[in-house]
């Protein structure tokens, strides 16, 4: 019998300064039971980063055709495809043929390692490519309960991220930007 997944609601009042854009998300997470509180909270913070009305969660790791995150308009074209971790070179490149956008977000220790031994093969590829700080993602996730109320700020490259347990500063580092 298959391991079922985890569910967490996010009720998050949003800001993002960088954009302009304001909004209070009702977001129902699940979390995989092959996936980690850090993952799922990148996959969050990655979810603010990009708020917009048609944003979605997306089966995830249990679908490996799909995202973590995507757009799509309304004639099925997926405009935002958004991966979390360290995804392969193929994947990328897979994903930017399939969307009009696609943007990665890395996340733990074997973040640098990663980027290091493919940042050549990306630079050809239309992607833009993120990594947040592994520390402040690891403080975030030490913060999760079932059921959370979330202030997220974002400005510059940091995501001010308050909670009734505590509070944490994510920060963004860009890494490829197209």
């Amino acid at each position: 019998m298959a391991l079922k997944p985890t569910i967490y609601k996010f009720r998050v009042a949003l800001t993002d300064m960088n954009r302009d854009y304001y909004d209070s998300l009702n977001l129902t997470v699940a979390l995989h039971p092959s996936e980690n509180h850090q993952r799922m909270m990148a996959r969050l913070m990655a979810y603010c980063l990009n708020a917009s009305p048609d944003l979605q969660f997306t089966k995830g790791l249990s679908t490996i055709e799909e995202p973590d995150i995507w757009e799509k308009s309304l004639d099925d074209q997926t405009l935002l495809w958004i991966d979390i971790g360290e995804p392969d070179v193929e994947r990328v490149k897979k994903s930017t043929r399939l969307a009009k956008k696609t943007k990665v977000y890395s996340f733990n220790t074997k973040s640098d390692v990663w980027w290091k031994q493919n940042q050549g093969k990306f630079g050809y590829l239309d992607a833009c490519i993120y990594r947040f700080d592994n520390d402040s993602i690891e403080a975030l996730s030490a913060l999760v309960t079932r059921t959370m109320d979330l202030s997220v700020m974002i400005t510059g490259t940091s995501l001010f991220v308050d909670t009734e347990t505590g509070s944490a500063e994510v920060t963004v580092e860009e890494l490829q930007d197209k």
